[in-house]
């Protein structure tokens, strides 16, 4: 793509005053880099994989309201997390991490387990151990 062709269409980046650097080509045909906002391609697309994440967090929301999983699913939906990076936050199998993700398991964690996992989401053990999904 010529620089001068790059598209600068409204995208998350320019609401969040950010830019995303891309190769192009330059009036000698000699690749370089430069700048955009975005294009509305890439706009749908982001908007779509936003969306099925914002449904994964409210699911994650209503298991915990519902008591069938525990707390540590939601803040692993809402810091966009999967099994194997939460498990390597809280150095643990991630086996032993799925575990934990069973209300009654996540009653019986040491203060030491919760404050890993309290660690990892940016939040307090108190907020943790207090979530029930309303």
């Amino acid at each position: 793509m010529k620089k001068q062709d790059l598209p600068q269409d409204e995208s998350n980046l320019k609401s969040a005053n950010m830019t995303e650097v891309l190769y192009v080509t330059d009036e000698n045909d000699n690749y370089t880099t430069a700048n955009s906002t975005g294009w509305d391609a890439k706009k749908a697309a982001l908007d779509e994989s936003m969306e099925l994440i914002y449904e994964r967090i409210e699911e994650a929301k209503q298991n915990v309201a519902n008591n069938t999983a525990s707390p540590i699913v939601y803040f692993m939906e809402l810091n966009k997390m999967d099994i194997g990076v939460l498990a390597s936050y809280v150095g643990m199998w991630q086996w032993r991490v799925k575990r934990h993700f069973k209300p009654k398991v996540f009653k019986t964690l040491s203060e030491n387990a919760l404050k890993k996992y309290a660690d990892a989401f940016g939040i307090s053990v108190d907020e943790l151990k207090n979530f029930n999904g309303k």
